[in-house]
């Protein structure tokens, strides 16, 4: 079995374990033949032993149930482990095909132009967050036009949008910064260490949000109303996790959030134009509508609709 073979089983099962409760060896092994895997049960006994002591998520077996769970205080964080598995299988997938032929590439277009800048900076903080070790470098900012010396206790990288930032706490303060890994220059790792503050779960700071802009904000009952067609794309790939469905019928599509709306939020309503209304709550109504009416300012009394040759009624 190729290694891409084995990462889709290892995703299979964590699927299968995280989403159904405590689900049987039986209910498991069906789950991966459904998706065309027929395997032995020494083979997912092998996986499932593969997972808890290569990647540090403890699938449990509970007798009183006769089936398996994640012990959520003994394992890392599964949903990142799913990404970091989902990156990983489309790579080996990718190899997989370039092997079989050579000229795969000329039928796979990629999102972006050019290296990602800055890509080379991922391994050294990954080492110095393992480590608590400090790290300096000069980071620029793209809105100021200014380049700033920092040192900082790294604590987390976070991807968003196909982009990379280190999440840490500036030398002498006790607030975290998100640095663009872009925008680094120069960086060192330092040999002085660090000691974490173990009442601190930067995880956490990015639960209720979507993006980088958090805030100290309880988050808060989110409605956005979707047309059926947006709808299917926004249900295959949700905005958060605790988006749900309310309503839906042929005219629209009602989805609810808990979420701390921001930045990034408000720029994903705005991207999807005249398919999204925002229900609740009113404050983001408000900001929403402020920011179309200031647009359509923009373009002036010249490009209105009636002067495309759009008859107004």
């Amino acid at each position: 079995m190729s290694k891409h073979g084995t990462i889709r089983r290892y995703t299979l099962i964590l699927e299968k374990v995280g989403k159904d409760r405590y689900p049987s060896f039986e209910m498991i092994k069906d789950h991966l033949f459904d998706h065309g895997f027929e395997v032995s049960s020494r083979t997912i006994q092998r996986d499932l032993e593969q997972i808890r002591f290569e990647f540090g998520i403890e699938i449990m077996y509970d007798r009183n149930r006769n089936g398996y769970h994640i012990d959520p205080e003994t394992s890392i964080n599964t949903e990142s482990f799913l990404r970091f598995l989902e990156i990983v299988n489309t790579a080996e997938l990718l190899t997989e095909s370039l092997k079989e032929s050579k000229d795969s590439l000329d039928f796979i277009s990629f999102e972006s132009h050019g290296a990602l800048m800055g890509i080379e900076h991922l391994k050294p903080l990954l080492y110095a967050i393992k480590n608590q070790r400090k790290v300096g470098f000069v980071h620029e900012n793209f809105d100021k036009e200014t380049k700033r010396d920092y040192i900082v206790h790294p604590y987390l990288l976070k991807e968003y949008q196909n982009r990379w930032y280190l999440i840490a706490i500036i030398e002498n303060t006790d607030q975290f910064r998100v640095f663009g890994i872009d925008r680094i220059q120069t960086l060192e790792l330092l040999e002085a260490v660090f000691k974490p503050d173990i009442k601190i779960n930067p995880m956490a700071l990015f639960e209720n949000i979507i993006g980088l802009n958090y805030s100290d904000d309880e988050p808060e009952e989110v409605i956005l109303s979707l047309t059926p067609l947006q709808a299917k794309y926004v249900k295959s790939l949700p905005l958060h996790g605790s988006q749900e469905t309310i309503m839906e019928n042929e005219n629209e599509v009602h989805i609810r959030l808990r979420i701390v709306p921001n930045y990034e939020f408000k720029q994903k309503i705005l991207m999807l134009g005249e398919n999204i209304k925002v229900l609740k709550p009113q404050r983001l109504v408000d900001d929403i509508l402020r920011t179309l009416t200031a647009t359509i300012k923009n373009y002036g009394q010249k490009n209105t609709p009636s002067s495309f040759g759009v008859v107004k009624k």
